[in-house]
């Protein structure tokens, strides 16, 4: 191989590292909050209040799944490290390049954080009304056509989720401090 055709690779081949370490960066640092997410809510899932009917409590099922999420961060984390490490340094717009490439997931994810803290307050149905309406435009509805399905798609499932459980399950979803 010539000197030409390994520096004509060598520009694609830094950007592929560098894409990669970003990606690893990426990974470590949502494995990491995500980690931290489910130790809270592993935390919180032993106040649980118990049952004369469970044995072994009603926190006990989402406390093992809590525990094998957060081992599975970790191991997601120690492989994304190992990428991390071999990868040479990144350039210092790397990480806000890779957050904006995926800008939409986190537009989503912090909907979803608004929807869980508004669940508690206005209830499950006027929670994911809005949350429901405001993804679908964030996934590309912006014409009033898709605006308007949106909105049906919206009402349909929050509504119709909410009686699905209470009529068909006997589930009581929350209702809100409001109701």
């Amino acid at each position: 191989m010539n000197d030409a055709s390994r520096q004509a690779r060598s520009p694609s081949d830094r950007a592929r590292q560098v894409e990669t370490r970003a990606k690893a960066m990426g990974h470590i640092v949502l494995n990491v909050i995500l980690a931290i997410l489910f130790i809270f809510l592993f935390l919180r899932a032993g106040s649980l209040p118990s049952s004369v009917w469970e044995p072994l409590g009603s926190g006990t099922f989402p406390r093992m799944v809590l525990a094998a999420l957060v081992l599975f961060n970790g191991l997601i984390i120690a492989t994304e490290t190992r990428h991390f490490i071999a990868m040479p340094a990144l350039p210092a717009k790397a990480l806000s390049d890779w957050c904006y490439q995926h800008r939409l997931a986190f537009g989503v994810l912090g909907l979803f954080a608004l929807f869980v803290l508004a669940v508690p307050i206005v209830g499950f149905r006027w929670a994911s009304l809005p949350f429901l309406v405001t993804c679908q435009y964030l996934l590309g509805a912006r014409h009033l056509r898709g605006i308007l399905i949106a909105i049906a798609v919206a009402l349909v499932m929050s509504f119709g989720i909410e009686a699905l459980f209470r009529d068909v399950f006997t589930i009581s979803l929350p209702r809100g401090l409001w109701n």
